[in-house]
């Protein structure tokens, strides 16, 4: 054996010996400081009360794994006031009390726990030579979390949801957009949790979300002091939303409703004539494909020449008739659930839209006032004297076709088109836009509005919105003036967002992250382990 100072974990250490055994690798015998010091009153003591044994896992050396057995002292203390009598040595340096482990193991411990998790980061110690199972990497991993950044401040957030399971329940993730990193996982979606995460990190400035009504009301009752920013391209999404549906209500038909059935339309006239040709295009397509099919057309051919998908003309060649739509089923949050107790106090002559909406609530109704106005609105309409037949001219619009394959194009493909700015359109592309603008007075409306929103988002000055707003509402076009009223109503936020550089792209990213790790980990993430992989690492340098 040979005493070398290199075999040392840290300083206050002496080492005594040094051995290569079969089983357990190197072992090295070590021993404490020679003169005790009372962590209470802080004298000297040589004392010697008795002795404890430490065992510590070390860095490797050769591959194999090594020990250290580190003998230390108990002492007494001098002092006779001190209220401490006996005292162990510490070594905070080196190893953490009651650890197993030295910090500069504990440390590339957690730094693997936190890229690779439990069992790749087992796997990868053992043949590191520093075997450690997978539950001892995940509690180490989750004891540093519990620690890093635990008092940092924030001032930019950036908040969105994501999906536990999709379409069933829902997450928040926190966002520091300054240091672009996550601040905090919560286990819900709610006002209230994020009202209260809000409370309780009251230097928080400016928050930027996404369109959710939720957040933004969890902002206005957790950080009133923070400006809200929506988010840019939430925005254009919003806007190209509202392009397809008007693209589908007077382009080219598709196998999917035109406009769905609880959407906020103003006029009736509107609706009906959306409802007919709905039914109407759905008829066509369904005689059309069934002609193909008889001519002994293969699937792949009607899709290459109708333009549909292929499973989506497999589908409808089974039926002997167009497909009826699917209803959800009715539950206490619609007012149509209570058809039956309302109609009949319609005919009472109880009208009053307030009083209606506290007597169905005690009948156990969960919806808003907004939701049983809207059927109210549609009874009191309907009682006004209006014309029943509807004027089928505006129903027979011919779609738009492509001028080089001739096929119709969807409303998907013209709805991109439309917020493409010119500049970035292909050759192909642009002579598709040209033709759009020739067939479709609403599209050259649609293309001109967008391209002057665009211009709005990229010149950062809040000023033209209200002219753009007031300009789009004047356009008469369903869908462009539903965008507008609910960019009126979210003024603030998005006046922000114009002149401020900060937008939730850096969540989207993360929430992409966090999506990898939940199903890298498969049953194991839970929220505190995603918590822990998601927030930066404490030994990051």
């Amino acid at each position: 054996m040979r005493t070398k100072s290199k075999w040392s974990p840290g300083p206050g250490v002496k080492i005594l010996g040094v051995a290569l055994t079969v089983d357990d690798g190197w072992v090295v015998s070590a021993a404490g400081s020679a003169i005790g010091i009372c962590p209470d009153c802080g004298r000297r003591s040589r004392s010697r009360h008795g002795w404890s044994n430490r065992h510590l896992q070390d860095l490797p050396v050769q591959g194999k794994p090594v020990t250290v057995k580190l003998l230390l002292s108990r002492w007494r203390c001098s002092y006779r006031t001190c209220e401490r009598q006996t005292f162990t040595d510490r070594l905070p340096m080196i190893a953490a009390p009651y650890a197993r482990r030295t910090r500069r193991v504990g440390e590339i411990l957690g730094l693997l726990g936190h890229s690779t998790g439990g069992r790749p980061g087992e796997r990868l110690m053992q043949r590191l030579g520093m075997p450690v199972s997978d539950d001892t990497i995940l509690r180490q991993l989750k004891r540093d979390a519990t620690v890093a950044h635990r008092n940092s401040e924030v001032r930019v957030v950036g908040i969105d949801d994501w999906s536990w399971r999709r379409a069933t329940s829902y997450g928040t993730i926190m966002i520091d957009l300054e240091r672009r990193s996550v601040v905090d996982i919560l286990e819900d979606r709610s006002v209230e949790s994020a009202a209260k995460w809000l409370r309780s990190h009251p230097s928080v400035e400016v928050v930027s979300r996404d369109r959710c009504g939720l957040y933004a009301q969890a902002v206005r009752e957790g950080a009133p002091q923070a400006r809200q920013v929506a988010d840019r391209f939430h925005l254009v999404q919003n806007l190209r939303s509202a392009i397809e549906e008007q693209m589908s209500l007077s382009g080219r038909a598709t196998g999917r409703a035109i406009l769905s059935e609880d959407a906020i339309v103003d006029a009736a006239t509107h609706r009906r004539r959306a409802r007919l040709a709905h039914r109407q295009s759905r008829q066509e397509i369904f005689e059309k494909l069934h002609t193909l099919r008889e001519e002994g057309l293969s699937y792949s051919e009607i899709a290459r020449r109708t333009g549909y998908e292929r499973r989506s003309v497999a589908k409808w060649l089974k039926f002997k008739a167009p497909p009826d739509r699917r209803r959800a089923a009715l539950n206490p949050t619609s007012p149509w659930y209570f058809e039956a107790f309302l109609a009949q106090c319609w005919e009472d002559g109880n009208r009053c839209g307030r009083h209606l909406f506290h007597d169905v609530k005690q009948r156990g109704y969960t919806g808003s006032f907004a939701n049983l106005e809207r059927l109210l609105g549609a009874w009191r309409r309907s009682e006004k004297k209006q014309p029943s037949d509807v004027p089928p001219v505006a129903l027979k619009l011919e779609p738009v076709r492509d001028p080089e394959t001739g096929h119709a194009i969807s409303p998907v493909i013209a709805a991109a088109l439309c917020i493409k700015p010119r500049g970035l359109l292909t050759d192909r592309q642009a002579r598709k836009v040209d033709a759009l603008k020739h067939g479709s007075d609403a599209f050259a409306e649609m293309r001109r509005l967008a391209m002057r929103f665009h211009g709005i988002l990229r010149g950062k000055r809040s000023a033209p919105l209200d002219a753009w707003i007031d300009d789009a509402i004047d356009s008469e076009l369903i869908p462009i003036m539903r965008f507008a009223r609910v960019l009126r109503r979210d003024i603030d936020a998005v006046n922000n967002a114009i002149e401020l550089p900060w937008s939730n792209g850096q969540a989207e990213g993360q929430i992409n992250r966090l999506k990898t790790l939940k199903r890298a980990m498969y049953g194991r993430a839970g929220p505190e382990l995603l918590r822990a992989r998601m927030l930066p690492p404490r030994h990051a340098k």
